[in-house]
């Protein structure tokens, strides 16, 4: 019995010792985005103000769980007075819903360092699953802080029209598919 108790907590404090939370360096992380403009040209953007937050206990971060949010008002198309008119009910209603959130359900290895990362999307106050691409690109230590970082490319599309944003505004005008394109940069907590 004793044996038992002792291998338990053994494999406890082994979980726990590695349990991480790491959190995003903004300087050096993006939440990008990509959609269509009268089905030929592309307009990209991004949102400045966004916080990533991810909880592991495997070296290979294939348990990890993953949390995003993202400052609706801080979308950035380059234009002003279109990204004014994206926080408009029109389009976000950045006043009424204030972020964009994702919570990840599984992590699941394609190959190497590839991954689905599974999760619920909820922005304009509508919730849906989406699976996207995630790659962990590698994991070094900075030369200036001597923390080390895990750096991860993450892919996707999803369609507007599934959160109720822009409905008025047909895909011919602006497209329905947004791609997703995001590189982030996370840090153990301190």
């Amino acid at each position: 019995m004793k044996k038992i108790s002792l291998s338990i907590v053994v494999l406890l404090f082994t979980v726990t010792a590695f349990s991480q939370t790491w959190v995003s360096d903004a300087a050096h992380s993006r939440l990008g985005f990509t959609i269509s403009h009268l089905m030929i040209s592309h307009v990209t953007g991004n949102f400045k103000q966004f916080e990533v937050k991810a909880v592991t206990t495997k070296p290979d971060y294939s348990d990890a769980k993953i949390e995003v949010t993202a400052q609706i008002a801080s979308i950035n198309t380059d234009n002003e007075q279109r990204d004014a008119h994206l926080k408009t009910p029109e389009f976000f209603d950045a006043a009424q819903f204030t972020t964009l959130s994702f919570k990840s359900t599984s992590v699941k290895n394609i190959k190497g360092n590839e991954f689905k990362l599974m999760g619920n999307l909820t922005m304009h106050g509508v919730t849906k699953p989406v699976v996207l691409d995630l790659i962990f690109e590698g994991k070094v230590t900075n030369p200036m802080n001597k923390k080390d970082i895990a750096v991860f490319t993450v892919k996707g599309t999803l369609n507007r029209s599934d959160f109720g944003v822009g409905s008025k505004f047909p895909a011919a005008m602006i497209g329905d598919e947004i791609t997703l394109n995001a590189s982030v940069e996370l840090s153990p907590a301190s």
